[in-house]
């Protein structure tokens, strides 16, 4: 929406807590100024959606997670490189040489080498998935921005008796839940 001369802001506060910007044209048309895409879009850089959505303590877990499982592909990657040039030397006719491995035989070295490819691509997967649920966490919660829940919501959960539905003599033991808004 392209906004020209004859807009005004509106601010709409719950208790004087500004909630959201929205802005008023000629035409009385209210559109809100945050944009789910423009959180999707921001996120292509980790945090980015999540900081436009206000909620940037989510910043650090992203960092964490996407840093944390980056380091671990890449020592995996360095062990599994490791162990495989120690199976081909030794599957060659060479000397081991990976120093605390000299005892080990060849097959063990082998297993090592496949474990960390393993989990090498493991790790992949899972800082590509922790990327994927960046955006979908920026994307999802810029459409509930402006979801406002009242404070006239509750749940109560208590237990119940309630005729058995055999015989009407007998009562059994229930959970009654009760939903208000």
């Amino acid at each position: 929406m392209q906004r020209n001369a004859n807009t005004t802001p509106t601010v709409i506060t719950n208790d004087s807590i500004p909630m959201t910007v929205v802005v008023q044209n000629n035409e009385g048309i209210i559109a809100p100024t945050h944009s789910p895409s423009k959180a999707l879009y921001l996120s292509f850089i980790p945090g980015g959606g999540q900081i436009y959505n206000h909620q940037a303590w989510k910043v650090p877990i992203i960092y964490g997670l996407i840093g944390g499982l980056s380091y671990w592909s890449y020592s995996s990657y360095g062990k599994m490189r490791d162990f495989r040039e120690e199976y081909l030397l030794r599957v060659n006719g060479g000397e081991p040489q990976m120093e605390g491995y000299e005892n080990y035989p060849d097959a063990s070295i082998y297993n090592l080498y496949v474990s960390n490819n393993q989990y090498f691509q493991l790790g992949i997967v899972l800082t590509v998935l922790t990327y994927g649920l960046n955006l979908l966490d920026a994307y999802v919660y810029g459409h509930l921005f402006d979801f406002q829940i009242d404070n006239d919501l509750s749940l109560s959960v208590r237990p119940s008796l309630m005729p058995c539905s055999a015989t009407t003599t007998t009562l059994s033991p229930t959970m009654a839940v009760s939903l208000s808004f």
